[in-house]
């Protein structure tokens, strides 16, 4: 890794002002996407500004007809959280799917999404419950902040501070991991609440996120797995690597699809 300054913030404000004041600084807190990327010499920045341990940006509340999730919240956290398991089961299964125990105890739901990694978990939920994410200057709707590969809406120097799941309906997340990695070779999120019924894949598009809007419409008039059977995914704009094919990943899209609908039936 290359030479940087390590600043532990005492508040967000102290974050804010020392990722302001450094000339090329970085946010970290459980650092399962940073760490890697400062070892293969990906990024060189000039501070890492640790918020890990700020009891401001952590937590879990139901607030109204939402669930809103602290952004240095660890996925362990998520997966164990009685609100979250009584108001969207589905968002629990997710955080208990990522990685490792490792993983789980140390990465974060604002480290998951300040990067449109395309084969991260987090941002299925996001889109298909129609979440806001909050910052420490405004709120942004799921479908304004994730813009293509590794690229979302955030300006410089601007924070994650909470994620505001709207309650739905139903809503399952079903997912083909890597066996190595656990990360999603494949994974979709179907859920029907206050902004109807929305299907969200992760881990295949070349873009990162993206919704099935044929399937959301095929499912708002038969909310059932027959309803999208022959609905397919075009393999053009889908990721192809040594673990699956651009042909393979639209096959699961459908597969993973069905189930996420049975399951929430």
């Amino acid at each position: 890794m290359y030479d940087f300054e390590y600043h532990r913030a005492a508040s967000l404000d102290d974050a804010a002002g020392k990722l302001k004041s450094a000339d090329d600084g970085t946010l970290v807190a459980g650092g399962m996407t940073l760490i890697p990327t400062l070892k293969l010499r990906l990024a060189s920045p000039s501070d890492l500004i640790d918020i890990s341990g700020l009891a401001e940006l952590s937590g879990i509340k139901a607030e109204g007809d939402a669930v809103v999730v602290g952004a240095a919240t660890i996925h362990a956290a998520v997966a164990a959280s009685s609100d979250v398991r009584a108001k969207i089961p589905a968002l629990a299964d997710l955080a208990e799917l990522i990685g490792d125990a490792q993983v789980r105890n140390r990465g974060t739901l604002g480290g998951s999404i300040a990067n449109n990694d395309p084969t991260a978990d987090y941002p299925a939920a996001l889109l298909a419950l129609g979440a806001t994410i909050r910052t420490d200057h405004r709120e942004i709707a799921a479908d304004d902040y994730f813009e293509g590969l590794f690229e979302t809406a955030l300006d410089a120097g601007e924070i994650i501070t909470q994620v505001a799941f709207p309650v739905p309906e139903k809503a399952s997340y079903q997912k083909f991991p890597n066996p190595a990695s656990r990360y999603a070779l494949v994974g979709v999120f179907v859920a029907k609440g206050p902004s109807g019924v929305r299907v969200a894949v992760t881990g295949a598009g070349l873009d990162g996120v993206f919704r099935v809007t044929e399937m959301e419409t095929a499912l708002a008039e038969n909310f059932s797995p027959d309803a999208i059977k022959d609905v397919s995914v075009s393999a053009d704009g889908l990721n192809a690597d040594i673990h699956a094919g651009a042909d393979y990943r639209a096959h699961l899209i459908g597969v993973l699809a069905r189930r996420a609908v049975a399951d929430c039936t």
